[in-house]
């Protein structure tokens, strides 16, 4: 013969206030924002970079047969700014609106020579023309594209109150002045976007490191006794 059991009320009412509990807690109001929920400070002040137009424009004399030294020292200038950060062609144009139409041609031919002479390989540099039916002379135009660091915009601290503690959440400046800092430290902010391709590496050093490795040698380099690292003598 079986016999039912009668459920247990308090057993019951007690897993339906735990569960009313739970549904409490999952809804309850929270002083956290949801950013802070994921990444670090240092992912809510990110350094972005923006793409821009470097441009010089070098006058055309009429009167003259070449570039002045000054001229050319400008285009030296530009090319070194395009071999540190430049980035896809350097673009010559040849200007087809002048009053000297031989100097314009002549100014090209050299500004491509010091271009190879500051080590731009020729297959770099772009050909162009532009100004054609202007009714003025017009300049000899160099352009590459470049890519600026743009830091985050960092809240005052003067409107952060320091003494609040109701809260162990981090301000919301934390981080901010370390990204403002790396934005301007670095040297080419087209890395930021991760595109630059890594240089070869020097197979031949490897080989060596892992010959020493395989020896049991040690692979680090060779220090002279004006290199070591020991406390001097004189100070003890």
């Amino acid at each position: 013969m079986t016999t039912a059991s009668k459920p247990n009320f308090a057993l019951l009412a007690l897993g339906a206030g735990l569960i009313s509990l739970g549904a409490c807690a999952s809804s309850a109001p929270s002083s956290v924002p949801s950013t802070y929920l994921s990444g670090t400070a240092l992912d809510r002040n990110e350094v972005t970079a923006t793409k821009r137009t470097e441009f010089l424009e070098v006058a055309i004399d009429p009167h003259a047969s070449e570039l002045s030294s000054s001229d050319r020292a400008r285009i030296r200038s530009f090319l070194a700014l395009y071999n540190q950060r430049g980035h896809g062609p350097l673009v010559m144009s040849l200007p087809q609106a002048t009053a000297n139409p031989q100097l314009a041609v002549t100014a090209i031919a050299e500004a491509r020579a010091i271009a190879w002479e500051s080590g731009v390989q020729y297959d770099e540099i772009a050909g162009a023309a532009h100004g054609a039916g202007a009714s003025v002379s017009q300049p000899m135009i160099l352009a590459f594209q470049i890519y600026d660091a743009v830091a985050p915009d960092c809240a005052s601290k003067a409107a952060l109150d320091f003494s609040d503690v109701s809260s162990n959440n981090t301000l919301p400046t934390l981080g901010c002045s370390v990204r403002t800092n790396l934005a301007a430290m670095i040297a080419d902010p087209a890395d930021l976007l991760g595109t630059r391709a890594l240089d070869p590496s020097d197979l031949g050093r490897r080989e060596v490191i892992l010959e020493k490795f395989r020896k049991g040698e040690a692979t680090g380099a060779t220090r002279s006794d004006q290199e070591s690292g020991a406390v001097s003598q004189a100070v003890q």
